[in-house]
């Protein structure tokens, strides 16, 4: 008689799963490690060994440690910028309504999670790696003035606002979100120093300084 055959449910290899996660892990692994040290002094063997994986597997993915920070920027920020395009396109709300929105929605996706940290880098490594600076401008700061401009022309073209030239007062609401990251990243890290402001408190009084700055007397 023969012996019963032992059916065991198929599973995808492991080498094939592995594969698949590797360039995901290779960039959130970048992203701890250069915000744990900094873009100069983190090795890609480091990186490698941190996704479980070997330097010669990292180079499969992405050829320098440059085209990594790149991809940690693109994944982390720029690939958020689409969906919010899209969402601010049908928003019902006031302008006031939308720019505390936008900047919730840039805190609460950026600021408030390891990403914080690229903006602290780019700015320290700029003028040692300016080929990763224009990148970032091109692929965050581009798209992340414009979005803020237009709501800030929205409010103008509707006479919620009073007339302003967009493109300039843009910087005074991207101002205090790159001095929380930086504060985050930098005396933010002190348990002292971080007890002293509530960042979302903080971004909605800006924001409501800046407003009754803009806003028209008909919209008070």
């Amino acid at each position: 008689m023969s012996s019963p055959t032992l059916h065991v449910p198929e599973t995808p290899p492991k080498r094939e799963r592995r594969k698949e996660a590797r360039p995901g892990e290779l960039v959130k692994a970048a992203l701890d490690l250069f915000v744990e040290k900094g873009f100069a002094a983190t090795r890609v063997e480091e990186v490698a060994t941190r996704a479980g994986v070997s330097k010669g597997t990292l180079f499969l993915y992405f050829q320098s440690k440059e085209d990594l920070f790149k991809a940690v920027i693109r994944e982390n920020i720029a690939n958020l910028f689409p969906a919010w395009n899209e969402e601010f396109k049908t928003f019902a709300g006031s302008s006031a309504e939308m720019l505390h929105h936008a900047m919730d929605l840039w805190w609460l996706n950026v600021g408030n999670t390891p990403a914080s940290g690229i903006v602290k880098l780019v700015i320290g490594e700029a003028q040692n790696f300016p080929e990763i600076a224009e990148f970032y401008q091109k692929e965050v700061v581009a798209p992340g003035t414009a979005l803020l401009q237009s709501i800030l022309q929205r409010g103008v073209d509707s006479g919620e606002f009073v007339h302003m030239e967009s493109h300039k007062t843009v910087f005074s609401l991207i101002a205090p979100m790159i001095f929380l990251m930086m504060w985050k990243h930098s005396m933010g890290a002190c348990a002292a120093s971080a007890r002293i402001m509530d960042a979302q408190e903080f971004i909605h009084m800006h924001v409501d300084l800046l407003l009754n700055g803009m806003q028209t007397n008909n919209a008070r």
